[in-house]
């Protein structure tokens, strides 16, 4: 027979095992990206003004084709752009892109990158 003491320790581990299932079940619900909104906010923030049409045209050999480009590099290159150059390892410093993302949610940063990644391109992967 358990002591009041063990029972409620197992109760408590229960507990705590099932907040840990819930909580990886919500992670893995989390936002799935939307790349029809990413093309509602590729048009909203103007990105063909300088990556061109169907960015895949920049007007500058400066900027970069996006179109084709993996999604996880977009996220993550927005997300650098967004965090600034406070610090070097995290950030990228180009005051148009801050400006440009500064008002993004990560959720609209990875519809974004779905949608560049959805669009054909004339990237070049090496083999």
């Amino acid at each position: 027979m358990k002591t009041p003491h063990q029972a409620l320790h197992t109760v408590f581990k229960t507990a705590c095992a099932a907040v840990a299932v819930f909580g990886l079940a919500a992670a893995n619900m989390a936002h799935a990206a939307d790349a029809d909104n990413g093309k509602v906010l590729a048009d909203a923030h103007n990105c063909a003004a300088c990556h061109g049409v169907n960015l895949n045209k920049p007007v500058s050999p400066e900027y970069p084709r996006l179109a084709g480009q993996h999604a996880d590099y977009i996220y993550w290159a927005l997300r650098q752009y967004q965090m600034g150059n406070g610090n070097p390892h995290l950030g990228r410093n180009n005051a148009i892109m801050q400006a440009q993302v500064q008002s993004l949610s990560q959720s609209d940063m990875k519809d974004l990158a779905a949608y560049i990644e959805s669009l054909s391109g004339d990237l070049v992967e090496k083999k």
